[in-house]
Formats: structure tokens, sequence, C-alpha cells
């Protein structure tokens, strides 16, 4: 720790306290992550181990916070990140006004991006939700706090597949367009009762993988019918309810991949995702996001005539002898 000085006290999770630190000899702002053990014996959490062996496993990525290093303190140990500025909740609850139709698309490329990357990579998060998608000051969206990540694959008789995440990213997108949870809930009897209050209660006909599931026939709820998905999102554009739907859907299998999802026509209408540049600067601590005075970056800009934003292909001819 002799290396840093601390900045001041960012938050507190169930694995360890975060700081924000400065880095003595080079000057670069990190956040540490403090992760104390409650008895020697015990050894390092699971939490932590499968963090540090997620993060060691994949290259860097835009869209994945980094590792920087770790190392032992204390009775303890520290993982040191990329410091961030803030959060995509803080951005949602401290929003004066509901983002625009274009940052909701940058945000949700930018997630899927990232969550494209990590099954690829074969990592499953298991716990995406705003809170641990941090956000640069430039904007940037990565996903963090991999403590209950696992590494899946189409062998064993438990399968972790990316479509469990993705409906995770679902209820992500649908916070996104209401700037509200899409399924509040105290606790998860609570939460499942929201779920099946918006999506119905499913039946064997339109899901028969659930009697599959461990804890099916343990309780029992009443029939209710879907609520259609435009009365839950309403204002939002017919290919903004489809991906939601496609991201919903109660069968794992029919859920579309990250991967699938970066070429749905949501992302291809009007208006085009924002740039990362032209996103609210996030605040810590309550206050509302900044917008940004500065105009976006005129090659990101779609009010430009077409010939201003493509390639010559008088450029391209000696290359590529059939332009």
């Amino acid at each position: 720790m002799e290396q840093y000085s601390i900045l001041g006290r960012i938050g507190e999770g169930a694995h360890g306290i975060v700081f924000q630190a400065k880095h003595i000899e080079t000057g670069e702002t990190v956040a540490l992550k403090k992760v104390a053990l409650r008895k020697l014996e015990d050894g390092i959490p699971n939490q932590a181990v499968r963090e540090i062996k997620a993060l060691q496993e994949i290259e860097d990525n835009q869209h994945v916070v980094k590792l920087k290093d770790f190392f032992p303190h204390g009775t303890g140990f520290v993982l040191v990140f990329d410091f961030m500025l803030s959060d995509l909740s803080e951005v949602i609850r401290n929003s004066q006004r509901p983002l625009t139709p274009a940052q909701v698309k940058g945000y949700m490329m930018m997630l899927l991006k990232g969550v494209a990357f990590l099954h690829q990579n074969s990592i499953m998060h298991r716990d995406l939700k705003p809170a641990n998608l941090l956000i640069s000051s430039s904007g940037h969206l990565k996903v963090a706090d991999f403590g209950l990540a696992r590494l899946f694959s189409d062998q064993g008789e438990r399968l972790y597949s990316h479509q469990v995440a993705t409906r995770a990213v679902g209820c992500i997108f649908g916070e996104l367009l209401n700037s509200s949870p899409l399924f509040p809930g105290e606790n998860d009897i609570e939460q499942l009762c929201c779920v099946l209050r918006v999506l119905g209660t499913p039946t064997r006909e339109s899901w028969p993988e659930m009697v599959e599931l461990p804890d099916y026939n343990k309780i029992t709820f009443k029939e209710n019918p879907a609520i259609p998905l435009e009365e839950i999102v309403p204002d939002t554009c017919p290919q903004a309810v489809d991906l939601l739907c496609r991201f919903l859907v109660y069968p794992s299998r029919r859920r579309c991949s990250a991967t699938q999802a970066l070429i749905h026509p949501f992302f291809f209408s009007s208006p085009l995702p924002a740039h990362h540049s032209e996103l609210p600067i996030p605040q810590r601590g309550g206050r509302p996001p900044r917008q940004r005075l500065q105009a976006p970056p005129t090659d990101f800009s779609v009010d430009l005539p077409l010939q201003n934003s493509v390639v010559d292909p008088a450029l391209l001819r000696p290359h590529a002898p059939c332009l």
C-alpha cells in the first residue's frame, strides 16, 4: 500500500471497501478494493478468488473493468482497478430528465459488447445490474464486480449459458427505458411476483423446461395473464419493445444472445446510438449528471452529408480492383 495515497472512500460492498487512490510515482488515479479476511485460517473468500480468476482469464477490453494488480495487505489483500467516476445506477437515479433514445442505445450497445466479450471467453457474470456497470469520466461503460462469476462450457450437468445473462440485460434495458426498475422487489419472492405480474404466469406449454427447475412445485402462484410490454414501457419504439421481449421470454433457449442483440434493428433505426462523448457526465453522491457542453465529434454526427462521412471509393481502388 506504500505506493498509493488514499484520496477518499468510494463505497462499500459485500466483499470489501473501495477507495479512490493515486499511485505516488506515476500519479495515476485508481480504485483500491480492500478485502479483509475475517479468519486467517479461512483463507481467501471464494468471491474474491472468482473475481481475480475471471479477470485474469480475459484480455483487455474497453467494456470490461481492468484488474491492474493485486497484493496482500495486513490480514487481507487489495485489488487495484482502473478508477471509474460513477456507475449506471447513479446516472439513472440522478438524471434530471429521462435518458434520450439515443443515450439508451449508446449504453445498451456498450453493455452488450462487454457481455458478448465475456461470453466469448466463457465467463458468466451472474450479477449484472446497473450498480455493477461502471462509467468513466469519458462516458465509457464497463462491466465490473466479478465476485459471483463462473466459467461455463457446453459440458456438464448444469449449464450456465449466455441466455441466463441476457435476461438480466433485459431488466437493465427496461430500467433504462423507464428510469425505474422493471421488476422492483425487496426480496426474491416479492420480485418473482413482479415478474409474474408483468410477464404472466408460465405454463408447461409456454415453458416446458420449468418442471426441471430445482424448486419447482415448492411454491405456487395464481394464474395471471401477461401485460403487453407496450404498456410497461410506454412511449417506446416498436424495435425496442421487440428487443426487450427477446430478452425477457421465459424459455432461456429462446432468448437472444448479446451478439445477436447487437445486430437487432433497434440499433440501426433513427436515432442512432449516442457516442460515449454525447452521454451525461456521471457524478457520485446524489448530484445530477452534468450535460456535456462540447459538440460531439463530427465523425459521429448523423447530420453530415453522406459523402462527407464515408471513405472515398477512389482511395480504395488501387487496393480493391472490384471498386
